[in-house]
């Protein structure tokens, strides 16, 4: 069955709808990484220090690509940025894995962490629904940047699934290397995280999608006001 193409009206609604769903995933991001990173460093947790420093390398690569498409010539600077959002990547991984790897030879055992848990747990049940909105709108606008954008957000469910089962192992059965197991789980997705970017596959560009349809707009309003 053909696809229906949306009204204008329809589209400028689905074109809302999904900037408001990024800026919330960014803010969401933000928040997830200033607690996880905190509540990291108390337990002693490699994981739910890596799980912060993710989600704060998610950020700063949407702050990259939405500071690109300010510049002239943003096609000039996309191989940059996106260089730059792979080796963050890259760092992370090595990171995690030098954490996990210490942890795991020098038998450190994380603390409980009640606020990991929570955090993590939350991720797991918010992430799939932001992720389900954003699929939706970009298929029905025809947007393959958001439906990519809406993957990129479901592997972070994953992520927090992960960290989650190390950290509830560690706490209900004190097994405390499924802390640094996990964060060998971060520093996979990180690497992969990290190819994808070196290649192009920017995780954060529906933003510079976002800030283009806001010109594209801005363009018909000129344009109509002529």
């Amino acid at each position: 069955m053909a696809a229906v193409t949306p009204t204008p009206a329809r589209r400028a609604t689905l074109h809302r709808r999904i900037r408001l769903i990024v800026a919330f995933t960014i803010v969401y991001n933000v928040i997830e990484a200033i607690v996880a990173i905190t509540a990291g460093s108390v337990a002693s947790s490699a994981a739910l220090i890596g799980f912060g420093l993710d989600s704060s390398i998610e950020v700063l690569s949407a702050a990259a690509v939405a500071w690109q498409f300010t510049r002239r010539d943003p096609e000039r600077w996309e191989k940059p940025t996106l260089r730059v959002i792979a080796v963050a990547f890259f760092g992370l991984a090595i990171y995690v894995v030098a954490s996990s790897a210490l942890s795991l030879i020098g038998g450190d055992r994380p603390a409980h962490s009640t606020v990991g848990l929570v955090l993590t747990a939350l991720s797991v049940v918010i992430m799939p629904l932001v992720s389900l909105a954003e699929r939706r709108a970009g298929h029905e606008v025809g947007s393959a940047t958001a439906v990519a954008d809406s993957k990129q957000t479901l592997i972070c469910t994953y992520l927090s699934a992960a960290v989650l089962i190390g950290l509830a192992l560690n706490s209900l059965f004190g097994w405390w290397w499924a802390d640094a197991v996990a964060g060998l789980v971060i520093a996979i997705f990180a690497v992969r995280e990290g190819l994808e970017a070196w290649k192009g596959d920017a995780c954060a560009t529906s933003v510079g999608m976002i800030l283009e349809d806001d010109r594209d707009h801005d363009r018909h309003d000129a344009h109509d006001h002529r």
